[in-house]
């Protein structure tokens, strides 16, 4: 996982509240069934890496989250090379799980496993 911090609004001189930066947390494919703290205004960017072996591609869909309240997907997509990516903003105080699948697409003549490989990482806002 990878936390990037960004900038936040300014705050007036004379204010007596300190506002926190809001970050980026970005989770790749080892971070699969990772519990990940994140506060209200954060970004979550999931990139996902697709693969190519012996005649198989192996394909992400994307990133979904389970309560677009807490969680509120920005942007999706998935890339030529079988990649998939989101970026989520963390609207409300909750618990979203973001889930994605991986499955196999085979070049002619190839066959694919059955299997569908599943990745999701739990985020809770506060």
């Amino acid at each position: 996982m990878i936390v990037v911090a960004s900038a936040a609004a300014p705050v007036a001189a004379h204010s007596p509240v300190s506002h926190r930066l809001a970050e980026r947390i970005v989770l790749m494919n080892p971070d699969n069934g990772r519990s990940v703290p994140a506060s209200l205004g954060d970004d979550i960017e999931v990139r996902l890496t697709g693969y190519r072996e012996n005649g198989l591609n192996y394909t992400w869909s994307t990133p979904q989250s389970s309560d677009s309240t807490v969680l509120r997907r920005t942007a999706g997509g998935m890339t030529p090379g079988g990649g998939a990516s989101a970026v989520f903003h963390a609207d409300h105080a909750g618990k979203a799980t973001i889930s994605a699948q991986r499955r196999c697409r085979p070049d002619s003549g190839h066959i694919c496993p059955l299997v569908v490989s599943p990745w999701k990482a739990t985020v809770t806002v506060k």
